[in-house]
């Protein structure tokens, strides 16, 4: 028997939100519970709404690795909705920005195939990547969003990476953001995620 938030005709359950995601959601430093998705799941029961949260975020994860894992997410959970939170360690590892770019837009499409609607988070890089290539990077992410009508928040970090006093919230490795950080994120990534729940 299908649950109320589960739609036949396409069969995903509405109620189901799956995030794929690198070790910026992966709570990588952290103390379980404390990251952003477990305060999203948190968030959501708290405002009495009926989602449940799939964190399958893997530190490390590349768009490449998160594409070929999607196709198996999408069938066993059949969320209603996918948040695609990857790229950063794309750029760390220097690879093309082609390849980030038609894995995203790959991840978007197989998601909205099901009916899923689609959260694209994007990221930035630091100034010493060069300007040219961190806006072509920033970029990136609105224009497969644009392209697939994905919804968007364009900067996980943003309040976080572009404070003042930026260190102070970052773990030492200045990657990771600490966990005071996490409900900062949470409320970026809420502004995006807060109209595809009705």
């Amino acid at each position: 028997m299908l649950s109320s938030g589960l739609t036949l005709a396409q069969g995903i359950n509405r109620q189901q939100i799956v995030v794929v995601g690198d070790s910026l959601s992966a709570e990588y430093g952290l103390a379980a519970g404390t990251g952003w998705v477990a305060l999203l799941q948190d968030k959501l029961k708290a405002q009495k709404l009926p989602h449940q949260v799939r964190n399958a975020s893997i530190s490390g994860d590349t768009t490449a690795g998160g594409r070929s894992r999607l196709p198996a997410l999408l069938r066993d959970v059949k969320p209603g909705i996918v948040i695609i939170e990857l790229g950063g360690n794309d750029a760390l590892r220097g690879l093309p920005l082609k390849s980030t770019r038609e894995n995203l837009l790959a991840m978007t499409e197989a998601a909205q195939a099901t009916g899923a609607k689609v959260l694209i988070v994007g990221m930035q890089v630091p100034p010493n990547y060069g300007p040219s290539y961190g806006r072509e990077f920033a970029g990136l992410f609105a224009e497969v969003a644009q392209a697939r009508k994905a919804a968007l928040v364009p900067f996980l970090l943003a309040g976080v990476a572009d404070r003042a006093d930026a260190m102070e919230w970052f773990q030492p490795d200045r990657i990771h953001p600490l966990a005071k950080a996490h409900p900062v994120m949470l409320e970026t990534v809420w502004q995006g995620l807060k109209p595809l729940l009705k």
